[in-house]
C-alpha cells in the first residue's frame, strides 16, 4: 500500500465516523425538538419565577438549544467511542484497554460538571445578582435570556470537568507529564482566566464562580497525571525486572 493509498483510507473512515456522529446527532436533535416542552418543565422545576417571550424567534430560539443541547450531551459517548475506535489501531493492546474506560468516565464528568453548575453556582449567582436590584427594578425574565444566562454558566463548567479525563488519556499515550503541566501551570491559569471571561456574563460574581473550580480542576489534573505517570514506572521497571 501506497502512502497515498493509507492516506485516504484514513481520511475514508474519518469521514465515515463523522457522518456517524452527524446522523446520530440528527436523530438527538430531532428528538430533544420533540421532548422540549418537558426538559423545559424539568429544567424550571424549582426556579419561582415565571419566563416571558418577545417574539415567535425567541420561541424558536428556545426549542432548537434546548434540544441541541440535549442531542449533543448524548452524543458525547458515541463522539469518544468514534475518536478512540479512529486512533485504536496505533495504540498497543494494553492502551487499547486503559483509553477505553475513558469514554463513560466522560460523560460522567460532563453530566457531574454540569449538575454541579445547574445546581450550586447558577442558583449562586443569580440570587445575588437578582438581589442587586431589590427595591430598585421591577424584574422580567425573558427566555432568552434566561437560558443563554444558564447555559453560559453550566456548559463551560461540564466541558472542563472534562479535563481530568483527558489529561490520564494524554498520560496514558505518554504525550503529557506533570512537569510539562507545572511548567506551564501560570500560562494555563491566564488562558483560564480569559476564557472564563469570554464564556461567562459579563459581572465579576459569575467569572469567579466559574474560575474557582477552573484552577482547581488544574490542580487535581497535576495530582492524577503525576499519579498515573508514577503508576506507568513502576510498572515498567517490574517489567524489566
Amino acid at each position: 500500500m501506497t502512502q497515498q493509498e493509507f492516506i485516504q483510507n484514513h481520511l475514508m473512515e474519518l469521514r465515515k465516523r463523522i457522518i456517524t456522529v452527524a446522523l446520530a446527532y440528527a436523530v438527538l436533535l430531532i428528538t430533544g425538538f420533540l421532548s422540549v416542552e418537558h426538559i423545559y418543565r424539568w429544567i424550571l422545576n424549582d426556579a419561582e419565577l415565571e419566563l416571558t417571550v418577545l417574539g415567535p424567534s425567541d420561541i424558536l430560539w428556545i426549542y432548537f438549544t434546548l434540544a441541541s443541547i440535549c442531542a449533543f450531551a448524548c452524543c458525547i459517548p458515541l463522539i469518544t467511542y468514534q475518536v478512540w475506535a479512529f486512533i485504536k489501531p496505533a495504540l498497543k493492546p494494553v492502551e487499547r484497554t486503559a483509553t477505553l474506560m475513558f469514554i463513560p468516565l466522560l460523560f460522567f464528568l460532563f453530566v457531574s460538571g454540569v449538575a454541579f453548575g445547574y445546581f450550586l453556582v447558577f442558583p449562586m449567582v443569580f440570587e445575588f445578582i437578582v438581589s442587586l436590584s431589590d427595591g430598585m427594578f421591577e424584574t422580567m425574565f425573558t427566555a432568552e435570556k434566561y437560558f443563554r444566562f444558564l447555559f453560559q454558566i453550566i456548559l463551560p463548567l461540564g466541558l472542563l470537568f472534562e479535563l481530568p479525563a483527558v489529561v490520564l488519556f494524554l498520560t496514558e499515550l505518554g504525550l503529557l507529564t506533570p512537569d510539562f503541566m507545572r511548567k506551564y501551570r501560570k500560562y494555563v491559569y491566564f488562558g483560564l482566566v480569559v476564557l472564563s471571561a469570554l464564556i461567562t456574563p459579563p459581572d465579576f460574581v459569575s467569572q469567579l464562580f466559574v474560575l474557582i473550580p477552573m484552577f482547581l480542576l488544574y490542580e487535581i489534573s497535576i495530582w492524577l497525571c503525576a499519579w498515573r505517570a508514577q503508576k506507568k514506572a513502576v510498572k515498567l521497571v517490574s517489567e524489566s525486572v
